[in-house]
């Protein structure tokens, strides 16, 4: 006999029901109701929390499993030699898994939120996590099986510890496959307690909610802070009259900044005009078309009684309200506020059931959390405007006015530094930790360090967190894949106070199997999911290159803190800081600054099946003993201060290794990494590693090599270097810091990687050296042009001196290349550039750059990016249609010698980066030529004449181009630079500057459009390209 607990009928009362698994009897067994005081009940609050939980761990379980079946199912292969037993396992575990995926797939788990559902859970991802510690493990006795078959002749072999027996490998096997029965049969015993159909759980409902209340701009009650400068920019677009068509204005941002706010304020000080007729305020979120158009034709009707009547509204299909409505705004001016609208179907068919407008202007604004959703809506004639966090001033001018009491106005003020720091500028975050501040009775209630130490408990328990609570589970619930998912708890690895770099961090989600180098059904490639996490604006850029692509983003605010909480419940990661540690056992462990350094900590530690480990900081020798580590796929030690060559001498047997970042004090590698067969991604930009023994090229899985390095050893004929790459054996895509004299055996081995899409080479000649014959040779092979259709991206970038002039000119035609960087001094441009078929990307940096080098470039028809780096330009005139594909034009000069634009030329230029500290007012540049022109970018160091001069400019331009500043940064504390280069300008050494701050003074505009245009440059990339995105 058995007791159930059902949901609660009231806030002091639960129902229990008897039931017996034995006999069908449920029915008519009566119902006891017990009270039970409300703090044993959590106060009222969290049943629907905890049914979300259950749905969020399930999917989460899920999109596991689905990255461990295809492992599961390869070890039926011939090659792992599995007993017939064993492989029968094997299929039964690959049976279960996938009944398992389907399940919460089709919500039988995850839409209850009953303590068995959790349980049951639980189990499931105990046996997950079994199966792939035994996949992994039967990979691992694999892999140094087939290594150890070549040398048993001539040493004895003395296994490690993480070898495990095919003996203990099939009884491990025996054992999942009883735990998975033991799993359905306690499910099945049980199945009384989860719903059998019938009304929709709490979690479903949960997930499907909407994070904030239907909206109404009549009774909102926000306290605006800091939105002068948005709030005029909006009221400026809805007032201009140029075109008089109709106008769709997009607020876009993350949840909690405050966009149905500034919308409403604009919307109520334009019915108090008489600039619009017609006015009207709909909620779109979780609303199908037709229910949007019916709302608005309600709304509008107030003041007109042809339009029909309620019940014919609610009966009335979506074509014939599209009807409706076009006949009621017809040759009327109008404004619209369309809030969250959150797909662009929603979209499609609201712009379909508007009448046209000529000559009119009316206005219609959206709020949307998604950026592909506002760029869709404001694609015709449309204006973005991205929502920026507040500064620290307006954030803590609304905690204080929130957290503090007017009879206190006189008492010491609170110090709100830690709370701003969680909260980092969202005002949904400051305005609920001020009122949780106030409600706990300050100011001799808790402090406000006290509410940040444990800001993770409140945000799960108490109510007053209950709406930031549900903004930020709807946005990791509505993720469309657990894919994503798993990608987005992933950045619970990194510190809050480091940018992320975003090539490195999807090379990691791949080692991790998140994400597929090629998209499925089931999972998307890396830039996919980077994509759909950035358009959902829950991470946001950092840094940004010259061209636009993001370099490093991160989350921040309470989204951050959401995602430690649930990737530390999960067990996901394993954070280590403050001394603190979690749990025994340990799947993905991150440690942190300097607090990892005490030995006994790790004393009850398991690290033997850790997957992934990143040190940030100082780290104890228990910690950096990597013999510890059997199963490890990603090892990130480039920020560990004390790593040194003692540490890095037992990673050549971590023989599931997919990524290797090191730094610290290593200086050399070890021969023996030749053993690290799948091994794909390995960057040594951060070490003092200066010589590269040539076995690294035998890594059969090797696909991206990051450095500044010479080679040992001459490549010999017959070698066994030379035999793996003569047979086309290399994967590598990216070699990335190969530093050569210009001879010698590797160079010729270069033609044989005929993977190879990245190259960088830094030359360094021997004054008088006129053997150049293997590196021509090298880049000749590299930059051949096979006349395929569709080759990809491939990239050059070449440093060099003055002695590689005649290596360059030698180059000859045709060729290929979509990206070329040139670091030298170029007294012409080698004719093989004009040459190049694809080329969209040039980067030359010289001291001086002649008007011959520019008129040639001017040629270059495909040319989408040109970046100049020199002191100055020569005096050049850019004609009449020169450079007519030319998107983004970026100068970086000392001196302001800036060319002439004619009108014409530059035809489609978008952006335009003038990066001179010394620019004095517009420097003669006609940006009025400049049709298309969206973005103007100077050097924050131009005095604030000339900047008042650009703006000026800009207003009076027909697009109104944003005017940005950006600010260069430490090249000590980059986090973009593939490596160091004293002498070189380090195009990804330029930061967009604190646009928050300037928009509150009002000195530039949003950069929705940089970031916009970033997405979309990613977006329109190829499936060929994904690899080449990585480097």
């Amino acid at each position: 006999i058995f007791w159930a607990v059902e949901k609660p009928a009231g806030p002091t009362s639960l129902s229990l029901v008897l039931f017996s698994p034995l006999l069908n009897l449920q029915d008519n067994l009566p119902t006891v109701r017990l009270l039970f005081p409300p703090h044993l009940l959590g106060q009222g609050a969290g049943w629907s929390e905890r049914g979300s939980e259950t749905a969020m761990e399930a999917a989460l379980l899920g999109g596991f499993i689905k990255v461990i079946l295809p492992r599961l199912f390869s070890l039926i292969d011939d090659k792992y030699k599995l007993h017939r037993g064993v492989k029968s396992d094997v299929r039964f575990l690959v049976k279960e898994l996938r009944m398992i995926v389907g399940a919460i797939d089709d919500d039988e788990l995850s839409a209850t939120s009953s303590a068995a559902a959790r349980l049951s859970i639980q189990d499931l991802r105990e046996l997950a996590h079994g199966i792939e510690d035994c996949i992994d493990g039967l990979m691992y006795r694999a892999t140094w099986e087939h290594q150890a078959s070549f040398l048993r002749r001539s040493v004895r072999l003395r296994p490690p510890r993480a070898l495990k027996t095919g003996a203990q490998l099939a009884r491990e096997m025996q054992r999942l496959r009883r735990m998975a029965k033991e799993a359905h049969e306690r499910k099945r015993r049980y199945a009384a307690d989860f719903p059998a159909g019938g009304q929709p759980s709490s979690a479903t409902q949960l997930v499907d909610e909407s994070p904030s209340s239907p909206s109404d701009p009549r009774i909102l009650d926000a306290d605006l802070v800091g939105v002068e400068g948005p709030l005029a920019e909006l009221l400026e677009q809805l007032a201009e009259g140029r075109p008089s068509q109709l106008k769709v204005i997009a607020v876009v941002g993350f949840c909690g900044l405050g966009k149905t706010a500034l919308a409403a304020e604009v919307y109520n000080r334009e019915t108090r005009s008489e600039r619009f007729e017609r006015h009207a305020w709909v909620y779109a979120a979780l609303k199908s078309p037709r229910e949007v158009l019916a709302d608005l034709l309600r709304k509008l009707s107030s003041d007109a009684p042809s339009c029909q009547g309620k019940s014919v509204l609610e009966t009335s299909d979506v074509g014939q309200l599209c009807t409706e409505l076009k006949q009621h705004l017809v040759m009327r001016r109008y404004f619209i506020v369309i809030d969250d609208i959150r797909t662009e179907d929603q979209w499609k068919t609201i712009k379909s059931a508007l009448p046209a407008d000529k000559d009119i202007s009316s206005r219609i604004l959206v709020t949307t959390t998604i950026q592909s959703v506002a760029n869709a809506c404001s694609s015709s004639n449309g204006y973005v405007h991205k929502m920026s966090r507040l500064d620290k001033m307006c954030s803590k001018q609304l905690f204080t006015k929130k957290a503090c009491p007017d009879k206190y106005s006189c008492y010491k003020q609170p110090d709100p530094a830690e709370v701003l720091k969680k909260c980092d500028g969202q005002p949904l975050a400051l305005v609920t930790i001020g009122e949780f501040l106030q409600a706990k009775g300050w100011p001799t209630g808790p402090s406000c360090e006290d509410i940040c130490t444990q800001i993770g408990y409140h945000l799960e328990n108490d109510k007053s967190f209950e709406k930031m609570r549900r903004v930020l589970i709807h946005n990791y619930s509505t993720l469309p894949s657990h894919a994503l998912k798993a990608c987005l708890l992933y950045f619970g690895m990194f510190p809050s106070n480091r940018p992320i770099r975003k090539k490195s961090l999807l090379r990691r989600w791949l080692a991790e199997g998140f994400v597929e180098p090629q998209p499925s059904p089931s999972s998307p490639d890396p830039i996919a999911a980077f994509n759909s996490l950035m358009d959902r604006n829950i991470i946001e850029p950092i840094n940004l290159s010259n061209n636009d692509n993001v370099k490093t983003c991160q989350t921040y605010g309470m989204m951050r803190e959401f995602i430690l909480h649930m990737s530390i419940s999960q067990n996901f990661v394993t954070l280590f800081c403050n001394d603190k540690i979690e749990p025994k056992y340990v799947r993905r462990l991150s440690l942190h600054e300097s607090s990892a350094t005490v030995v006994d900590s790790f004393s009850t530690v398991d690290l033997s099946l850790v997957r992934s480990l990143a040190i940030f900081g100082k780290a104890s020798q228990t910690v950096l003993d990597l013999s510890k580590y059997h199963l490890l796929r990603v090892l990130d030690l480039e920020k560990c201060e004390e790593l040194k060559d003692d540490h890095v001498k037992d990673i050549c047997n971590l023989l599931l290794l997919k990524y290797l970042s090191l730094g610290g004090g290593v200086t050399t590698i070890p021969r023996d990494i030749v053993k690290l067969k799948h091994l794909v991604s390995l960057d040594v930009r951060r070490t003092k590693v200066q010589i590269l023994h040539v076995e690294v090229f035998q890594l059969p899985s090797l696909i991206h090599l990051f450095g500044k390095f010479k080679l040992t050893d001459i490549v010999k004929p017959k070698s066994e270097v030379h035999e793996f790459l003569s047979k086309g054996k290399s994967n590598l895509e990216t070699l990335a810091g190969f530093v050569t004299d210009g001879s010698g055996g590797f160079l010729h081995l270069m033609g044989y990687m005929n993977k190879l899409s990245k190259v960088k080479i830094l030359c360094e000649l021997p004054a008088g050296c006129a053997d150049r014959t293997d590196l021509k040779e090298a880049i000749q092979q590299f930059i051949e042009d096979e006349k395929q259709a569709n080759i990809g991206s491939r990239s050059l970038s070449l440093h060099f001196g003055k002695c590689c002039e005649e290596l360059l000119n030698s180059l000859k035609g045709p060729c290929y290349l979509s990206s070329l960087k040139l670091h030298g001094d170029l007294a012409a441009l080698p004719q093989f550039v004009v040459s190049l078929r694809g080329l969209r990307e040039l980067c030359l940096w010289s001291t001086r750059l002649t008007a011959g080098v520019l008129e040639a470039l001017s040629n270059l028809s495909y040319l989408q990016y040109l970046k100049l780096v020199a002191d100055d330009l020569d005096k050049f005139v850019v004609r009449d249609q020169a450079f007519c594909r030319l998107l983004r034009l970026s100068l970086e000069l000392q001196c302001p010698t800036f060319p002439t634009i004619e009108e014409g030329a530059l035809p489609f230029l978008v952006t335009l980066q003038l990066l001179c500290k010394d620019l004095h007012g517009l420097s003669d540049l006609k940006i009025e030529h400049l049709k298309h022109l969206k973005e103007v970018t100077l050097d924050p160091r131009v005095t604030p004449t000339t900047r008042g001069t650009w703006e000026k400019a800009a207003r009076e331009h027909p697009n109104r181009p944003k005017v940005l500043l950006l600010k260069s940064v430490d090249a000590a504390q980059s986090e973009l630079a593939d490596y160091t280069i004293a002498s070189e300008p380090a195009e990804s050494a330029i930061q967009e500057t604190s646009i928050p701050a300037l928009l509150n003074q009002g000195l530039v505009a949003s950069s929705s459009v940089m970031r916009e245009q970033s997405t979309s440059v990613l977006s329109n990339m190829g499936l060929s390209e994904v690899s080449s995105a990585l480097t």
